[in-house]
């Protein structure tokens, strides 16, 4: 069994982006420095933080080559300023398709260099009334699974409507926290956001940290917000319920020492993927 290497603050920064990337990215630096006065070592920033079009194509637009964009030198800028892990909850980034792009997460370490890029697999499709969305026409699926290492354990990656395919998650084996930067629609986050949430936590035994868009947009979407920080055994240690601001919280090893060693789980599973 793997075990968290010790205990770490995280936080998590809410937004209510628009479409001005400048902008977007002004209003998110003071929230990053008030989530490292409070003590974190690693702030995720929420899904489309840098761009919330008033079309789906603005993002196609903005898109940026991999390694370079004013999205990316953000991230890379503000992880190494703060001597903190910054993850950028998703970056549009260019394909071979020029109508669609990759919906990517971006980690950077205390040093701002990337230590990871995870392209979002599964493409969020919705349809209620006049409310509709569908990914696939301007996204290219990622095809993997991805995490990497931190000083505290290993720590997953994913975006928005991912956290409703539990197999992703359970193909990287243990980790200590679950990153899930969101947009998620008012009435799916309603029904399913916190539920989904405390589930990935539970059947996982590990954190989760979620980074979500809450509020009414420029482009007259509204996104349901409630960015938390969710512990091993279920329990919501801390929730902003809408508008911009910051969750901060602690990542207690001992939580999840405990909770495995109570209540083997992974150790339990039979039946596992080939």
């Amino acid at each position: 069994m793997t075990d968290a290497a010790g205990s770490f603050c995280v936080a998590a920064v809410q937004t209510v982006s628009g479409d001005d990337v400048s902008a977007n990215l002004a209003q998110i630096e003071p929230l990053i420095a008030r989530a490292v006065d409070a003590g974190a070592k690693l702030v995720l920033l929420p899904e489309y933080f840098g761009l919330m079009g008033a079309r789906a194509i603005d993002k196609v637009a903005a898109a940026e080559k991999d390694g370079e964009g004013p999205q990316q030198a953000f991230l890379a800028r503000s992880a190494q300023q703060h001597s903190v892990y910054v993850v950028g909850g998703c970056v549009p980034i260019q394909t071979g398709d020029a109508k669609r792009v990759r919906s990517a997460c971006l980690a950077y370490d205390p040093h701002g260099r990337r230590v990871a890029r995870y392209d979002k697999v599964h493409l969020f499709a919705f349809s209620d009334g006049a409310e509709r969305y569908d990914e696939a026409q301007t996204i290219e699926p990622g095809d993997h699974a991805v995490s990497f290492e931190s000083p505290w354990g290993r720590i997953a990656l994913s975006i928005c409507y991912d956290v409703r395919f539990p197999e992703l998650y359970r193909s990287l084996g243990e980790v200590v926290l679950i990153l899930v930067p969101s947009a998620f629609t008012v009435p799916t986050g309603k029904a399913h956001w916190s539920l989904l949430l405390r589930a990935r936590a539970v059947e996982n035994q590990c954190y989760v940290l979620a980074a979500a868009q809450g509020g009414m947009h420029p482009n007259g979407r509204a996104t349901y917000g409630h960015s938390m920080l969710v512990d091993a055994w279920g329990n919501v240690v801390s929730e902003r319920a809408t508008g911009a601001g910051c969750v901060v919280g602690e990542i207690d090893a001992t939580c999840i020492a405990d909770v495995r060693r109570k209540l083997p789980a992974l150790a339990h599973r039979r039946l596992r993927a080939s």
